[in-house]
């Protein structure tokens, strides 16, 4: 269980920049047998968030905001044994950044998502171009897609993204998220069909579990 205590005492390291005392933390958690998703969401997903906040009112840096994003990414290496050990069903699913998104840490997470329970996520990174990616899905002819968008700016680039892949793809399922929704853009998952917003890890993995009933 993470506790307010082990939280701030991980929060006040990871904007300190003090890496050490991160891995330190997180294998202490690790040894006690912490449940993944609970490590990823009340520790990595919450902290990130609050260090966004803390750059968006201009409490820290970019460079510390950058520095914070290097650690957590470089901390979810530790778990990969665990997740990657997970037996697996056959169903594929590709993770993404659309092009212009250069934020991927909730997208790998979501990536991780699906591993953790069975799925092969195919998690492509920031910036993928449309043609790219449409070629991706042409080989690994995935049950799921998933858009993450963290910078509401580049919402019109989404909208292009999923119209050049409904065009190619019309039955396939997306799912789209990412905190740019924070700030509008939820109403796409009505627009399309079989686009589905997906705003939190748990909602992700109880829609992964709903797929494999």
């Amino acid at each position: 269980m993470i506790t307010k205590e082990i939280y701030d005492q991980y929060l006040e390291n990871l904007v300190s920049g003090n890496r050490n005392k991160c891995r330190e933390i997180v294998e202490t958690l690790m040894k006690a047998n912490i449940d993944i998703k609970d490590l990823y969401i009340n520790l990595f997903q919450t902290s990130m968030y609050q260090v966004g906040d803390m750059w968006e009112s201009n409490q820290i840096s970019v460079a510390t905001e950058h520095l914070a994003t290097s650690i957590t990414e470089s901390l979810m290496t530790l778990i990969y044994p665990n997740i990657f050990s997970k037996e697996h069903t056959g169903k594929r699913a590709i993770i993404t950044c659309i092009a212009n998104e250069f934020h991927q840490i909730g997208a790998r997470m979501v990536a991780d998502i699906f591993e953790i329970n069975g799925w092969d996520g195919y998690f492509l990174g920031t910036n993928t171009p449309i043609q790219d990616l449409i070629n991706f899905i042409e080989i690994k002819n995935p049950d799921l897609v998933c858009f993450s968008l963290s910078v509401y700016f580049n919402i019109n680039e989404l909208i292009k993204t999923l119209e050049a892949v409904r065009s190619q793809y019309p039955k396939l399922r997306i799912i789209v998220g990412g905190q740019a929704f924070r700030w509008g853009g939820k109403e796409i998952a009505e627009t399309y069909t079989n686009v589905v917003y997906i705003d939190t890890l748990d909602k992700l993995e109880n829609l992964l579990k709903e797929e494999m009933n």
